[in-house]
């Protein structure tokens, strides 16, 4: 099919002598739309208009602004720098055409033209742009459809993540505020560690980005408590206390279920699956429900043990009051080498203004009293 007038490419003729552009215009016009300039100035104007031509042709020997510092300023230009340009010059030197190429010109005819010649060098060029536009365009395209899915995919992983931990959050007697003020403790103590020597190569930005995104599925396992264990008001038996130890197991088990059921271990899970299990364990090995101490704790259950702590201790619940940040930071403090990593209670201590906003941000309401 014939393209019409307005899909043909548009080329770009610039001479100061008119002879030249009417003859040039009389060359192209029946195969492309056709405009002339006859100054520099006026090239980079119509150059930089919307749409741009497909193609310049440029004379070099212009008052003013020669073709040379036309291509220069095409080519130096974001907007421009994309549009082929033919020099058609009488300069024949060899110095003269080596000159033109450097500053970025595709191709390089002298006067006196040969009209086969100059057709076929920008039918040529014609192409090859139209394909190196084809394959920019579908760079841009496919770099904007991988952005799409990878936020999409991240919602996804967003939308698994708040469905589990809600599903622990329905049956506890704590809130959906806890999820969220434990993600921003654990998150702040992993920003001041990350360059500490001992957590850098742990600490990097996207897995503190994927530790803020697992953290409110520490209680999942929670789910599988009785209701009489769970939410029991009073202190529990030791019987009672060994069936609650095992949300930790229960809730990395069900992690681990829903990966084998894709059939392969997703990396968004790994801390999940890590602070599930291990978020009761203590520095001095007295946790549960393995029994890890020190370093074979994984640094993610360590940064969640201080951010639970921490939260359940300023918290009220049924069979608590809430402490002051002042008597939870000294029993964080006095943890220090025992329940915690020494390091991540000095983290707290540097950070301990920041966990004040951010339980002051996400506070509990006030409970409703049926008035």
């Amino acid at each position: 099919m014939t393209p019409t007038l307005h899909e043909r490419p548009c080329v770009l003729v610039v001479d100061d002598v008119a002879e030249n552009l009417s003859l040039m215009v009389g060359l192209l016009k029946p195969l492309y739309r056709v405009k002339v300039a006859n100054s520099g100035a006026r090239a980079l104007e119509l150059a930089q208009a919307d749409p741009p031509p497909d193609l310049v042709l440029l004379d070099v020997m212009m008052p003013g602004m020669d073709g040379y510092e036309v291509c220069r300023r095409l080519k130096g230009d974001a907007a421009t720098a994309d549009i082929p340009v033919i020099f058609l010059t009488a300069k024949s030197e060899v110095e003269d055409e080596t000159l033109g190429l450097s500053l970025g010109a595709v191709d390089y005819i002298t006067k006196p033209i040969s009209p086969p010649i100059v057709e076929a060098r920008v039918k040529t060029q014609l192409q090859l742009k139209a394909a190196a536009d084809f394959l920019r365009n579908r760079s841009d395209y496919l770099a904007a459809e991988v952005a799409r899915r990878t936020r999409e995919n991240e919602a996804l992983q967003d939308v698994v993540v708040l469905a589990m931990a809600s599903l622990g959050e329905t049956r506890d007697n704590e809130t959906g505020n806890h999820l969220r003020r434990t993600q921003h403790y654990v998150r702040c103590l992993a920003e001041r560690l990350k360059n500490h020597p001992r957590f850098a190569d742990t600490l990097t930005p996207d897995a503190i980005r994927l530790l803020f995104k697992s953290a409110p599925m520490h209680d999942i396992g929670k789910v599988g408590i009785p209701d009489a264990i769970l939410l029991k008001p009073g202190r529990l038996t030791p019987e009672e206390f060994e069936v609650m130890k095992t949300h930790t197991t229960l809730g990395y088990e069900a992690i681990h279920r829903a990966e084998l059921s894709l059939g392969e271990e997703l990396p968004f899970l790994r801390f999940a699956k890590e602070i599930a299990l291990s978020h009761q364990e203590k520095w001095d090995g007295s946790g549960y429900p393995q029994g890890l101490a020190g370093e074979a704790i994984p640094v993610s259950a360590r940064l969640m043990a201080v951010a639970d702590v921490y939260d359940a201790l300023i918290s009220e619940r049924v069979y608590k009051k809430a402490f002051t940040h002042e008597r939870a930071r000294q029993l964080i403090v006095a943890g220090r080498g025992q329940h915690f990593d020494p390091d991540l209670v000095d983290a707290f201590l540097t950070e301990e203004a920041q966990f004040q906003a951010i339980a002051r941000r996400f506070a509990d309401p006030p409970p409703n009293d049926g008035a």
